[in-house]
C-alpha cells in the first residue's frame, strides 16, 4: 500500500491517511476526519472550505482490505440470533441484544478468530445473563488496511454464527418442598421467601409450592401434578443429600425425567440437581442456599427461564469462577 497525492474534488471513494484537524479560533479545534475515514461526496466542500485543495490517500492495492470492510464481513460471520448491529465507528462493530437472555457463544470458533493474527472479536462472558440493549460484543481488525487472506481464513474455520442470544420466557413456576420436618411443623419453611424474590426479577409467575413428607411416592405425585398443571419449572427443595432419608433425586428420576447433572461445581449449592422432564427443566436444590448471598440458583435460574437446555458439560464449565 503506497501513499499518493489526490486532487480533493478527486477523492470521492478514498482512504485518507492521516487526520484532517479543523481549527475555529476560541470555538474547535480536533479532529474533522480521522485517518482511515472513507472520503464521501458530502465531504468535498468542507474540505475545501477548510483549505484542503489536495488530499493524502491510500492508493487501493489489490488484496487488502480496509478496517470498515473487514470488520462488515466479521460481524457476518459472529452475528447469531435476536442480535442488531451498530454502526461502524473507527473500523469497530458493536453487537447488541435485542431482548433479555443467554448469550451462547461458540467458544471454540471465538478462540479460532482470535487467533488470527490482527483480528479481534470481543464477547461479554459466555452465558450470562443479557439485557435489551446491552451491548454484547464488539469486534475490529487492528490495522487499518489488513490482508484480506486473513478475513477470508477468518470466514473458513467458522462452522455456524458465533455468538447467539437465547431469549427469556416468563414461564410459571412450582415449588415442590420436602421433608417432615417441614410437613409436621417442626420448622418453618424458607425457599418461598427466598426464591420468590429472584422468580419475581425476571416476570416469572409462581403458581404455588406443595409441601409433602419424606415420602417418595408423595414427592413423585406433588412433581406430576405440578406438570399436567402446565408448570414450565419445577425446583424441589430440601432431600438433597447423602442421608438416606433424602430421597428427592430418586422421586424426581421416577417422574421420568432425565436427569443431566446431580451435583455442580458451585459453591454454595453444590449439591444441587438438574434434570428435564421433556423440556420441563425440574432442579433440586440444598439448604445450602438458604444461607448463602449468591448460589446455584442464582448462576442457572436465568437459564432455566430461557429456551435454552442445559448441557452435561456445560455444567462442568460453572467450575471456572464457581466459587461463588
Amino acid at each position: 500500500m503506497v501513499l499518493k497525492t489526490i486532487k480533493t474534488i478527486d477523492a470521492v471513494g478514498h482512504i485518507l491517511c492521516h487526520d484532517i484537524t479543523k481549527i475555529v479560533p476560541g470555538e474547535f479545534k480536533g479532529a474533522l476526519y480521522k485517518k482511515g475515514h472513507i472520503v464521501k461526496e458530502e465531504d468535498i466542500e468542507i474540505l475545501l472550505n477548510i483549505g484542503k485543495d489536495e488530499l493524502y490517500v491510500w492508493a487501493e492495492t489489490e488484496g487488502l482490505l480496509h478496517e470498515n470492510d473487514a470488520a462488515v464481513r466479521l460481524k457476518d460471520i459472529i452475528t447469531g440470533s435476536n442480535l442488531s448491529i451498530s454502526k461502524i465507528s473507527e473500523g469497530k462493530i458493536n453487537l447488541i441484544a435485542d431482548c433479555d437472555g443467554v448469550l451462547k457463544i461458540n467458544l471454540d470458533d471465538l478462540f479460532k478468530l482470535n487467533m488470527i493474527d490482527e483480528i479481534i472479536v470481543a464477547t461479554k462472558n459466555n452465558l450470562s445473563f443479557i439485557k435489551k440493549g446491552d451491548i454484547v460484543a464488539s469486534t475490529r481488525v487492528i490495522p487499518l488496511l489488513i490482508d484480506e487472506n486473513k478475513i477470508l481464513e477468518a470466514e473458513r474455520i467458522t462452522n455456524s454464527l458465533v455468538i447467539n442470544l437465547i431469549p427469556l420466557k416468563k414461564k410459571k413456576i412450582a415449588i415442590v418442598t420436602t421433608g417432615n420436618e417441614v410437613f409436621y411443623g417442626r420448622i418453618k419453611d424458607k425457599f418461598q421467601e427466598v426464591l420468590l424474590p429472584k422468580f419475581e426479577k425476571y416476570g416469572s409467575k409462581f403458581i404455588g409450592q406443595t409441601i409433602v413428607p419424606d415420602d417418595i411416592k408423595k414427592i413423585e405425585n406433588a412433581i406430576t401434578s405440578y406438570l399436567e398443571d402446565g408448570a414450565e419449572l419445577i425446583i424441589c427443595t430440601g432431600g438433597m443429600s447423602v442421608d438416606p432419608t433424602d430421597i428427592t433425586p430418586q422421586a424426581i428420576m421416577n417422574t421420568g425425567s432425565e436427569i443431566v447433572a446431580y451435583g455442580m461445581p458451585l459453591l454454595s449449592g453444590s449439591m444441587t440437581l438438574i434434570a428435564y422432564n421433556k423440556n420441563v427443566p425440574i432442579i433440586g436444590l440444598p439448604a445450602g442456599v438458604l444461607f448463602a448471598e449468591k448460589s446455584s440458583i442464582d448462576v442457572i435460574l436465568y437459564r432455566l427461564l430461557s429456551y435454552d437446555l442445559i448441557t452435561r458439560e456445560e455444567v462442568s464449565l460453572y467450575g471456572n469462577g464457581g466459587l461463588l
